[in-house]
């Protein structure tokens, strides 16, 4: 016999290596769910256009409110006095005596007494510039700043004018504001609404998805349940691509967004000035969502994530459970 044989017979037998328990565990070459499907490009689409509307709806109402906000502000630290002409009562006059009793009165700030030409110019935007008003009734307008922390005494205001300067009207703007407010409210339930259906169109996209990744992957699905792989190992695997999804999705919707904010802001910066500018400007703000805004749609970007993820393993856990 050789001395090699010999030396084989006599060295001890050599065990295969102790298997880890995390062996036991399926291993796949290939994920579980395939990451660039087109159901999974699909889905990354539509995850990406609910996020821009979301961030823009979630953008536009911060404009809004910002903008009501500001007007509400500045409206309710002014009322105005009209002094309206009327026969045989003399307009600068009454005009006068009206300036008078406000600046005595507590909690008046500034009084500041138009003219009759400042007056008719601010008809302009509705008859039109070139008119002869000297006909016409124009009321003489008091603008009255109320003092910062203030709460004067409106019933009390409105007594004196009416005693001491009659045919002065007092218009506190309680009904704009109101109306304002009204305004403001609704713009953030509609708002708020369309966040919710824009959600729930969002779970809808990506249930049916799931559905679908787990009817391509139906055998391979099927053989790990029965063969004792757990509800939630398979789910975690779906769980972990559709938060990939979400998350690439949101950060494509979330970042036009973002950029289209930036750049109506700059377009509002560069038209500052002009008419178009100025009005624009005056009736949404300087286009600025201002750092809440910006870290609000970052918010929603993780949110769809979020609800992507936990919308997939829910599917996944019903569709299981159906086969157990």
């Amino acid at each position: 016999m050789a001395e090699s044989d010999r030396d084989e017979m006599q060295a001890p037998a050599r065990m295969p290596p102790p298997r880890m328990a995390g062996s036991l565990l399926p291993r796949f070459d290939t994920p579980l769910v395939p990451r660039n499907s087109i159901s999974g490009r699909a889905l990354v689409a539509v995850v990406a256009i609910m996020t821009f509307l979301a961030s823009l709806t979630t953008g536009a109402v911060i404009l809004v409110s910002g903008a009501a906000n500001e007007w509400q502000s500045d409206v309710a630290r002014e009322i105005t006095i009209q002094v309206i002409p009327a026969p045989n009562r003399n307009p600068e006059a009454t005009a006068d005596k009206a300036a008078a009793v406000a600046r005595a009165f507590p909690g008046i700030g500034e009084v500041r007494v138009y003219s009759k030409e400042e007056s008719a110019k601010l008809l302009e935007p509705w008859l039109g510039s070139g008119l002869t008003l000297d006909t016409l009734p124009v009321p003489r307008l008091i603008v009255v700043r109320i003092a910062s922390g203030a709460v004067p005494d409106m019933a009390q205001l409105r007594k004196q004018l009416a005693e001491q300067a009659p045919g002065a009207t007092l218009d506190d703007h309680r009904g704009w504001i109101e109306r304002m407010r009204a305004m403001t409210a609704t713009a953030v339930a509609a708002g708020v609404g369309i966040l919710i259906l824009m959600l729930a169109a969002t779970v809808l996209s990506v249930t049916f998805a799931t559905r679908g990744a787990m009817a391509t992957n139906k055998i391979v699905i099927e053989v790990l349940h029965f063969v004792g792989a757990k509800n939630g190992f398979i789910a975690g695997h779906f769980q972990r691509h559709f938060l990939m999804l979400g998350l690439q999705g949101g950060a494509i919707g979330g970042g036009s967004a973002i950029l289209l904010f930036l750049l109506a802001g700059g377009l509002s910066r560069w038209f500052a000035g002009s008419a178009g500018g100025d009005q624009t400007s005056a009736m949404f703000g300087s286009f600025s969502i201002g750092i809440s805004g910006y870290i609000a749609v970052l918010g929603q970007v993780v949110l769809i994530a979020v609800v992507t993820a936990l919308t997939s393993r829910q599917t996944v856990n019903r569709t299981l459970e159906m086969i157990d």
